[in-house]
């Protein structure tokens, strides 16, 4: 399509290859950097590494993220705030990073990518779920605040894709500090790397799926994506209707009473 892409990595070696693939005149418009976007002055550095380069930055793509399992009451505090830093809070420095130039440009494009887990909780992954939430609930917020300036967001919310996101999991050890969650724990840590290589989802499939929407004359405000993803989106959300209508009572009865 003759653009510009801007590919970030705390190793970027790794994606060399993928880049001397397109040959040398599409090397040009590919920009290799290094970043760990747990590093807030490096996140500002490299957007204004890339915004030097090209002129400016058209669409944010925040894609950096990993799961760690383990109970809510038994995960090592080490590993939840880890978690915050890189699935939430990396995303709000890029977006805080990328914002100004594209106020100033009035036009631009923010994907945040969420998960299934960040509209339907998964046992054993109770604080990515919980990043993922929080991810969803600033994505919403941050929709609203920038539209007047041109600016769209898309929350995408994959379900199980076949990349190597679980890969890690076979030899990382479980860390659980409560004893009695140790079994369910171990439980998920195999389900996971039993799934690796043999996730529904196509993630080439994906990507078109979410560039598809951002092309749309409306698009959505969110994606959700795999059919496995889609299904267990629909049954918690009809689930959830279904529970908040059954205490519609109870929740109107919390009102003050109206004046006579």
């Amino acid at each position: 399509m003759g653009d510009n892409v801007v590919l970030t990595a705390r190793r970027p070696g790794l994606l060399k290859e993928w880049a001397d693939l397109h040959g040398a005149e599409a090397r040009e418009r590919i920009l290799l950097l290094e970043l760990d976007t747990t590093d807030s002055q490096q996140v500002r550095d490299t957007v204004r590494a890339a915004e030097a380069h090209f002129g400016g930055i058209d669409v944010l793509v925040n894609n950096a993220g990993r799961g760690w399992y383990g109970s809510v009451e038994g995960s090592p505090e080490a590993d939840v705030r880890r978690s915050f830093e890189l699935n939430f809070f990396s995303v709000v420095d890029l977006v805080r990073a990328v914002l100004p130039g594209m106020r100033k440009r009035r036009s631009g494009w923010i994907v945040n990518m969420s998960s299934v887990a960040g509209i339907a909780s998964v046992p054993g992954f109770g604080f990515y779920s919980a990043a993922k939430f929080a991810v969803e609930g600033m994505t919403d917020a941050l929709r609203a605040e920038v539209e007047p300036f041109g600016i769209q967001v898309l929350a995408v919310e994959p379900g199980a894709f076949r990349t190597q996101a679980y890969a890690g999991f076979a030899d990382e050890p479980v860390t659980e500090t409560v004893e009695a969650y140790r079994a369910f724990v171990e439980t998920v840590r195999v389900a996971m790397v039993s799934q690796d290589g043999r996730q529904p989802g196509d993630p080439h499939r994906g990507v078109r799926a979410v560039i598809d929407a951002m092309a749309q004359d409306f698009p959505p405000r969110r994606i959700v994506l795999g059919s496995n993803g889609y299904d267990a989106v629909h049954d918690h959300l009809r689930d959830a209707l279904d529970e908040l209508r059954a205490q519609e009572t109870a929740s109107r009865s919390a009102d003050f009473p109206e004046a006579a």
